[in-house]
């Protein structure tokens, strides 16, 4: 029996050799397979992406070959290279260059072959060599049972190098090795290359995990460790990992040992496509998918399950030119493209399975990268998103420690309605925090109302004026020489109330008719006449108010303005055969013009009325020099008062 099943063994063992050898790989390493099975392992070999010409290869080796990482020019021209698409044989270079794997290596203290000669140890004495991985997994599981059980390192080793956190490292990261890639040539099937690519990816891990032991070892580090193999050596391979998980530029916030910061991500993403596509996020949430279903595998693998490879290493290439802010954008690209087909769907068994294994047709080169290169992510929009997540982990966190405290109370509550004296305190206690909360919450109120009832009174009546006045139609401003003649008019008035005020305490008091004062009239070519009954004295006294009230430039011409029009309308009215002091009735020809005219422009007249009356022609030669005089007189002023407002 044993021999003949150590014959099917071993047959079995040569037809897994025999397949294995007949298999053919893409230029990429994939394993060429039956239809059936590129369903199976979800993977298109049907590949899109442009070839570069060779004087563009030449150009980007030069590139490469001076390259400065700080040089925005350097930047820019990588960027538009990755546009074009890189050439394969290139890809590992450009990928050093953006992670700057040499400098970190040469500013680090940490030795990688070092390390390694360091944990060989402990695996020497568990008895597990990287070369064998499947027994490898059984070794490791026996020895973590038996710590697990016994609480005590086994009986072969009674000093042993190692611990029971290294055990859970080296067992964790030998099972993700079975799953990482199962169809690549360098970590599939027990060919001398698979071997040695699955050792250099258990190395690289091994080493990460003692290089950063805050970090240590989470799942889908593998997957983005055998990618880098795939371009990279293995030391390169460990610095771009180191690079990629340890900058903040790149995936700081994805990978921890408890794994809250990809879940943080994840909510950041959930918020961030809320805002961007509120409706297909609200169809997703009714159907019952989540963004954790499907977002936190595309994070942890950086989208190493789509099925088009190339599409694959264009992703790769703008997260190493982008960091984190790429993997959104990848994301919302892939959503944007599956939304018509997800609002299609109303089933969680059908859209669920859409998300994690996009179809080949959405993962295409040529249909996947000018839609990623077409979508704009900025990054205060991230920012914006995770303050807003955070903003509700805190108000999640202060609801938590109410209904804690809620629930203590009651629970006190009810020990105290048990115990008496005790309730007694305890609700005193609560009595005098509850009174502090409520006055605090009225200094607030009280405060916010004083801030907002000080100035919005002011601001509100101004609001109002503003309305009113915008409500009123917008007059037209007077001529300069109307202005001149209302000020002249109105000091007039007051001049004029003031020198009765002054009569009538002085006791002496003028007739009834006298005391009333004319209204001002405007004639017909613009010009105010004031008249009064008051007597020369307060005409005079008038003026020298007037006089006191304008100084300056401006008042004297005023007050020039005002003399000229008082004199010229006494001169018309004396013309005319008005008497401006007693208004007599217009039969009465004689006129008396006032003192300051009387003694300074005209000759004296006679007082008394004229018993015989003049003829026409006697009048008109009478009145002739004193119409010649009165248009020398006006015309005299006018000229000196333009003279003064040209001044």
């Amino acid at each position: 029996m044993r021999k003949r099943s150590g014959s099917s063994a071993g047959r079995r063992s040569s037809t897994f050799r025999r397949r294995s050898d007949n298999l053919h790989f893409d230029e990429f390493g994939f394993a060429v397979t039956k239809r059936k099975e590129q369903k199976l392992h979800h993977r298109c070999h049907d590949y899109s992406y442009p070839q570069l010409s060779s004087l563009r290869v030449t150009e980007l080796c030069e590139l490469l070959s001076y390259w400065n990482g700080a040089s925005f020019i350097c930047k820019s021209q990588i960027e538009r290279f990755i546009r074009m698409g890189i050439p394969p044989s290139l890809r590992g270079p450009v990928w050093k260059c953006l992670l700057s794997t040499d400098g970190l290596r040469e500013s680090s203290d940490f030795n990688y072959q070092k390390c390694l000669l360091e944990v060989r140890g402990p695996l020497v004495d568990l008895g597990v060599s990287e070369y064998s991985i499947l027994s490898a997994i059984a070794t490791l599981s026996d020895t973590q049972n038996d710590l697990d059980l016994n609480h005590q390192p086994p009986s072969g080793c009674p000093e042993p190098c190692y611990s029971a956190d290294d055990i859970t490292v080296f067992r964790q990261i030998a099972l993700d090795l079975q799953r990482s890639f199962p169809t690549h040539r360098s970590l599939m099937g027990d060919r001398p290359e698979a071997i040695e690519g699955q050792a250099k990816l258990f190395r690289v891990l091994i080493a990460y995990a003692k290089y950063n032991p805050q970090v240590g070892y989470s799942q889908g580090m593998s997957y983005i460790a055998a990618v880098l193999l795939m371009q990279l050596g293995e030391e390169e391979a460990f610095w771009a990992l180191a690079a990629l998980l340890d900058k903040p530029k790149y995936l700081t916030e994805l990978f921890d040992l408890s794994l809250t910061k990809v879940q943080h991500q994840v909510k950041v993403f959930d918020q961030f496509l809320k805002h961007r596509k509120p409706t297909l996020s609200q169809h997703l949430e009714s159907v019952g998918v989540l963004s954790v279903h499907f977002v936190m595998p595309w994070f942890l693998t950086l989208f190493t399950s789509l099925p088009c490879w190339d599409s694959v290493l264009a992703v790769w290439d703008l997260i190493i030119l982008h960091g984190l802010s790429a993997v959104f954008r990848i994301a919302l690209t892939i959503i944007d493209l599956l939304e018509p087909r997800l609002m299609d769907l109303n089933d969680e068994g059908a859209v669920l399975p859409l998300l994690l294994r996009v179809p080949v047709d959405v993962a295409k080169y040529t249909v996947l990268v000018p839609a990623l290169w077409n979508t704009e992510v900025q990054d205060w929009e991230i920012k914006c998103m995770n303050s807003l997540v955070l903003d509700d982990g805190a108000r999640t966190e202060q609801g938590e420690t109410q209904t804690a405290t809620l629930s203590s109370q009651t629970s006190e509550g009810k020990e105290e309605e048990q115990n008496a004296p005790a309730l007694s305190a305890g609700g005193k206690s609560a009595e005098k925090d509850s009174v502090a909360g409520a006055k605090s919450v009225l200094t607030r109120v009280m405060r916010l109302a004083q801030r907002y009832l000080s100035n919005p009174m002011g601001r509100q009546r101004a609001e109002e004026k503003s309305s009113q006045t915008h409500s009123k139609p917008r007059q037209r401003s007077p001529a300069p020489g109307r202005v001149f003649r209302s000020r002249t008019s109105a000091s007039q008035t007051k001049a004029q109330i003031r020198s009765r005020r002054r009569s009538q305490q002085g006791g002496g008091r003028a007739p009834p008719q006298q005391q009333q004062q004319q209204p001002v009239q405007e004639s017909s070519s613009g010009d105010v006449t004031a008249t009064e009954a008051a007597g020369c004295g307060k005409t005079d006294s008038a003026e020298q108010t007037f006089q006191r009230a304008a100084t300056g430039p401006v008042g004297r011409v005023a007050r020039h303005h005002s003399n000229h029009n008082i004199r010229v309308k006494s001169l018309r009215l004396l013309r005319n055969g008005k008497n401006p002091l007693n208004q007599s009735p217009p039969s009465s020809s004689s006129s008396v013009p006032p003192s300051s005219l009387r003694s300074s422009t005209l000759p004296p007249l006679s007082s008394a009325p004229s018993s015989n009356p003049l003829s026409s022609e006697q009048t008109k030669q009478r009145d002739a020099p004193r119409m010649a005089f009165s248009k020398e007189f006006s015309s005299r002023h006018q000229t000196r008062f333009r003279e003064s407002t040209l001044i």
